[in-house]
């Protein structure tokens, strides 16, 4: 069996990844941060489906719960095969009315967690020569958005961050993917107005937005041993609305 630790588990992209990791038949450890509640009742339909599961509390922006987090997950499951990184906070807004504080709490969740969950679970990882690494981008990530340049910014550093690090952890054969989603439908873009919502549907190819299910199948896939050949890639289940 593999286990699976998945940060932002209990909301989004990142709850409906748990819920195809134990389709799969993997454990799965929910990571959350404030949304205790979603978690434990995530856990419980993932344990109705046969599978081990369990929520693991951490602010991913602060590595020492991040390592606390990990020692957790360890010392129950005894193994941690997968890494998906979900965790994530959007800004939306002109450039110039962005604060200090705000920057550096986007950064601080979207690039430092990434970064604290790798360098926590790597050890282990390491050890048994084996693991896969999936981060969360965003389709901003790639291309830019105007009135998102920070969270594009961070975003961007991700993807940066996973080539670089498919490329050190290579030789371990740990493999490190990246999945750059588009406009998906879940609470991050509750902000967006229906009309909003329409226009970029409309701007799509595929004439519509994103599941949350959809862009879990590709974390799930790149995760699983059917990407055994793929590092360093980014894959982006956006409609074609970046190409």
């Amino acid at each position: 069996m593999k286990y699976a630790l998945i940060t932002g588990g209990s909301r989004g992209i990142g709850a409906a990844a748990a819920r195809l990791c134990a389709r799969r038949g993997w454990g799965v450890a929910v990571g959350y941060h404030r949304s205790g509640d979603q978690a434990q009742a995530l856990v419980r339909e993932l344990q109705g489906l046969g599978v081990p599961a369990l929520a693991v509390r951490a602010d991913v922006a602060d590595a020492g719960q991040v390592r606390e987090m990990v020692d957790n997950v360890l010392e129950i499951f005894c193994q941690l095969d997968i890494l998906i990184c979900s965790a994530g906070i959007s800004h939306v807004g002109l450039i110039s009315q962005i604060d200090e504080d705000q920057w550096r709490r986007l950064f601080a969740v979207n690039v430092d967690g990434v970064h604290h969950c790798c360098r926590a679970v790597l050890p282990h990882m390491l050890a048994r020569k084996s693991g896969s690494i999936v981060t969360v981008s965003s389709m901003w990530g790639q291309v830019g958005a105007s009135c998102e340049a920070a969270y594009s910014a961070a975003k961007g550093a991700v993807i940066a961050y996973t080539k670089a690090l498919a490329k050190e952890l290579g030789p371990s054969n740990i493999r490190v993917n990246c999945v750059a989603p588009g406009v998906i439908d879940t609470e991050m873009n509750a902000h967006l107005s229906p009309a909003d919502l329409d226009a970029l549907a409309e701007e799509t190819p595929l004439g519509r937005v994103g599941t949350p299910e959809e862009a879990a199948a590709a974390i799930a896939f790149l995760a699983s041993d059917e990407a055994a050949f793929f590092t360093g890639q980014v894959l982006a289940p956006n409609g074609g609305l970046v190409i």
